[in-house]
């Protein structure tokens, strides 16, 4: 598991362009971010969505922070159980996620 020192240092590093909502920009996304951002962006509608790479471009591990109203009122098990149910396909291929919802 990545330290929050080697993530925030990784997503340094990383380019990527966000909205002001902190939406990722679909012309910097790797295939299997672009892959994840939709899928949650038809799940959940979120307000705020960052899906990030980061295991260095092979993509193995992906941190996602993700703020919609689906969250409002369950807990964060619940929260995370609802975002790994919508991308259980993609989970299968990959060795690593972080998840961060923000209930609005």
């Amino acid at each position: 598991m990545l330290s929050r020192r080697t993530l925030s240092v990784l997503q340094a590093i990383r380019p990527f362009s966000t909205t002001a909502q902190w939406r990722n920009t679909s012309s910097h996304l790797s295939d299997g971010e672009q892959t994840i951002h939709d899928k949650l962006i038809a799940q959940f509608a979120p307000s705020h969505l960052k899906v990030l790479d980061v295991s260095g471009g092979c993509g193995s591990f992906y941190a996602i922070t993700i703020a919609s109203e689906s969250f409002k009122g369950l807990s964060t098990v619940k929260q995370h159980k609802l975002v790994t149910e919508a991308l259980k396909q993609e989970i299968e291929g990959i060795h690593g996620l972080q998840i961060k919802t923000i209930p609005h």
